[in-house]
């Protein structure tokens, strides 16, 4: 701990503990070693987004703010109270009036003494009201620095402020692109994934001592698993993680969305398509093949999901281009085809009888990815010859993209091949790491019911699947994990949070 500065402020009284004592010293362990490899020293930084504004924040973290308080602001402040005041530079003028808020620890977001500056909002005056308050600090404390990006959130972890997956929501509704994903991640930062996680590995935990305590004592007749319907318990545990993960799959589909590509032979309406999805005129619409020469994308709303739509350029033999430029647009159409989370391959419902226009269709179905959703789509119903419709399979989905018919239908077709199920309320946003958990606790809850329906043979093999299974519920919530972690997840947070 740098800057002379007292220990770090003890645990809130009657903050609840939130794992067994042992589980909870080990994350202490590993927290207290992250936290000497990123310094506790006083941080500053500037809180607001960059550019001009009515209003800009300098934010200040630290053991002991008091000098700075004193420097900036020439006198003490009332606790977590909003004061209109002069702040005042070295030469002891004011820099600007603004409003001092002072938050004492533990009472603040990172758990330490925090200092807000609210001012006006020129680029300018936050970069003198910066200096001075990195100066005044440096002064007290000469290890006194610049806040690295994340550094507050992480400090309020490192602190017990947040948990983890807290901590992850603050990032996710900073940068949520709907309604719903920002509803969804201040359910997580409100703490209800935590809690629902909290519960899984509490009641883990509770199986496992009952696993444990018939392995201390083998010579008592009493059948302590039995007796506790360890059984049903294990099941219950599995099916309450298995919807755990279902729903979590629905949180990274409302933080991450669906990379959509729209896929077809030249001419089909792709741009079209793109154009109608989007309500906007994005791409350049002609009869002439091989207009779209290279991707063009656009993020829309579906029922609160992102999806992330990429109109290409149509694909035919290399031999067919026009020119070199076409070519590389159609390479890198299949590049965006192979990296999608779906494919709507597009068809011309006026060509549905050409023989040539449907071998080349094969031709592009025969290349398309296994694995990835692809929705076959027949475009232009509005020109289609009467009798079209009776070529293609009875669940094919048919729109006109120039008047908008079975848009609707194409929307619903997304979802479900994102497998969106329409309960945005109940679900809390979610990362990719949270599934990975999850699933490992699933594959690990799976091989315990099998050691225990072999009785007592295996108790030594389901205990430990029983430990493995709460360590992975702990890695979500920060109580396990390793520092790479947690660097990687506070480094993409913005500076001042």
């Amino acid at each position: 701990m740098g800057g002379g500065q007292p220990p770090p402020a003890p645990r809130p009284a009657g903050r609840p503990v939130r794992w067994p004592a042992a589980r909870h010293n080990a994350a202490q362990h590993m927290r207290a070693a992250f936290e000497l490899g990123r310094s506790a020293d006083p941080i500053v930084a500037i809180a607001t987004a960059g550019g001009r504004g009515a209003v800009g924040i300098v934010r200040a973290s630290g053991r002991d703010l008091t000098p700075l308080v004193e420097a900036v602001c020439a006198r003490v402040l009332e606790p977590r109270r909003a004061t209109l005041l002069p702040f005042v530079g070295d030469d002891g003028a004011a820099l600007d009036r603004g409003i001092a808020i002072h938050f004492p620890a533990p009472h603040s977001y990172t758990g330490e003494d925090v200092l807000e500056l609210q001012a006006h909002g020129g680029p300018v005056l936050l970069q003198l009201l910066l200096a001075r308050c990195l100066g005044a600090l440096q002064r007290a404390f000469p290890s006194a620095r610049l806040a690295q990006p994340g550094e507050f959130t992480e400090r309020a972890f490192l602190n017990d402020k947040l948990d983890l997956a807290q901590a992850e929501a603050v990032a996710d509704l900073i940068d949520a692109g709907t309604e719903a994903a920002a509803r969804s991640a201040a359910r997580s930062l409100a703490g209800e994934f935590s809690r629902e996680i909290a519960t899984l590995a509490r009641e883990t935990i509770e199986l496992r001592t009952l696993v444990e305590a018939t392995l201390d004592f083998p010579e008592e007749e009493v059948d302590f698993l039995e007796q506790a319907h360890a059984h049903e318990r294990l099941a219950a545990i599995d099916a309450a993680v298995q919807a755990a993960l279902a729903r979590a799959r629905q949180g990274v589909l409302l933080r991450d969305g669906l990379n959509v590509v729209i896929a077809g032979q030249p001419n089909v309406g792709k741009s079209s398509l793109l154009n109608a999805l989007a309500g906007a005129e994005l791409a350049i619409v002609t009869p002439i093949p091989g207009t779209t020469r290279d991707r063009i994308g656009q993020t829309i709303q579906i029922e609160g999901v992102p999806l992330h739509v990429v109109d290409t350029a149509g694909l035919r033999a290399d031999e067919q281009a026009a020119d070199e430029v076409e070519r590389i647009g159609i390479g890198r159409s299949w590049q965006a085809i192979a990296a999608a989370d779906a494919v709507i391959f597009l068809h011309d419902l006026t060509r549905a009888g050409d023989a040539a226009s449907r071998a080349a269709d094969a031709e592009i179905a025969a290349r398309l990815p296994a694995g990835v959703p692809v929705l076959e789509v027949f475009n232009k119903l509005d020109a289609a010859a009467p009798g079209a419709l009776q070529r293609l399979a009875p669940d094919a989905l048919t729109l006109s993209a120039r008047t908008g018919d079975g848009l609707d239908a194409l929307r619903r077709a997304l979802l479900h091949a994102a497998g969106w199920q329409a309960a945005p309320e109940g679900v809390t946003i979610a990362r990719a790491r949270h599934v990975e958990a999850l699933r490992r606790t699933r594959t690990h809850l799976s091989e315990a019911r099998a050691h225990a329906a072999q009785g007592a043979a295996a108790l030594e093999l389901l205990a430990e699947e029983l430990r493995l299974a709460h360590q992975a519920l702990a890695e979500i919530t920060g109580e396990f994990g390793s520092e790479d972690l947690l660097g990687e997840i506070f480094g993409r947070f913005c500076i001042g949070k």
